[in-house]
């Protein structure tokens, strides 16, 4: 699986589970919200075992970035919440870190 379609469904699956525990905790939601927060949150884990890189800490680190810009997205579409130039400034600055990261040279 190409590496931006693995972080992009474990950024989703992230999120969606974080969200589901927010909902409960946070909105006053059922408390089953947290059985599809936690199968989310294990999906979210076996993703970013599909990582090409070859540390954890380093898929770990890339994969950040992306998260990043997917958590701004997820404020403005599900949330109904725009996001302005700032965050999409930092978003930016998120994912060219993210991509230093997972695809510079580094020594081996």
């Amino acid at each position: 699986m190409p590496t931006l379609v693995v972080y992009t469904c474990a950024a989703l699956a992230e999120i969606a589970g974080c969200f589901a525990f927010w909902s409960w905790l946070r909105s006053g939601n059922s408390a089953l919200w947290l059985f599809p927060g936690m199968v989310s949150l294990a999906a979210f884990a076996w993703l970013l075992t599909l990582s090409p890189a070859d540390q954890a800490g380093r898929a770990y680190a890339a994969y950040g970035g992306l998260y990043i810009v997917a958590s701004i997205l997820w404020m403005w579409a599900i949330e109904g919440h725009a996001p302005d130039a700032w965050d999409a400034l930092g978003a930016v600055v998120c994912l060219a870190g993210a991509a230093i990261i997972l695809w510079a040279p580094h020594a081996t």
